[in-house]
């Protein structure tokens, strides 16, 4: 069984769905201390103007606050993120067709932000098609060391293969691994296939939803099996 462990972000890249692809079960480790400046409250969108940040608005204590712990603050950033998702793309092709699935996650009212995230994460798997198992990190014991925690996880599901991104290699305890029988393969998120991107020069680093608003369900092939 191939495994992914990673902590959950917002309307994330394409890389990120394709790391879900690869896996048989994605384990959404959320269960870790919440980093500012980072990818699990926010993401970007092409604009005429250059790229934009949509970042949802946090109740957090920075020191010790786990990602699953982290509140939303309010409601009005919601109008905010759909009418610059409409000014920016809902001239593209299948922007109707995307927000007809995306919009009632925003609509649900969600009270934390990993809630959020992994309803987002959801609703594009189903568009794609994307059919990996998901678990989340609070279901199991976690060890206190880093690489200890995802090979306890790992070990519990019964994986063969840990996936993991191509950062991590300067702190996974590779020997903790393979003295387990669990090999790691580390994703290549390298030459990626340009589309037909609005607004100026192309930028792979966007959420998804600029991909799946130009191309659609032809989304996957300009994704990569990693």
């Amino acid at each position: 069984m191939k495994v992914l462990i990673t902590q959950s972000n917002y309307i994330p890249w394409k890389g990120y769905f394709d790391a879900i692809r690869a896996a048989d079960l994605f384990v959404v480790y959320d269960e870790v201390q919440y980093t500012r400046r980072d990818w699990r409250n926010r993401n970007r969108i092409k604009t005429q103007a250059g790229l934009k940040w949509l970042s949802v608005p946090v109740r957090n204590n920075y020191a010790c606050q786990k990602i699953s712990e982290v509140e939303i603050v309010g409601e009005h950033w919601k109008k905010k993120h759909l009418e610059s998702l409409r000014h920016s793309y809902s001239f593209l092709p299948y922007y109707e067709e995307v927000m007809e699935f995306m919009a009632p996650v925003y609509e649900a009212g969600c009270q934390f932000l990993s809630e959020l995230n992994l309803g987002l994460i959801k609703a594009v798997n189903r568009y794609l098609k994307i059919e990996t198992r998901i678990r989340q990190s609070n279901e199991f014991e976690l060890a206190n060391e880093r690489s200890e925690r995802l090979l306890h996880i790992c070990k519990e599901v019964g994986a063969s293969m840990y996936i993991s991104g191509p950062s991590a290699a300067a702190y996974l305890d590779e020997a903790l691994f393979a003295r387990q029988g669990i090999s790691i393969h580390y994703l290549d998120f390298s030459n990626y296939p340009q589309y037909v991107q609005p607004h100026g020069s192309f930028v792979h680093e966007v959420t998804i939803l600029d991909l799946l608003f130009s191309t659609g369900p032809d989304a996957l092939n300009y994704m990569k099996r990693l």
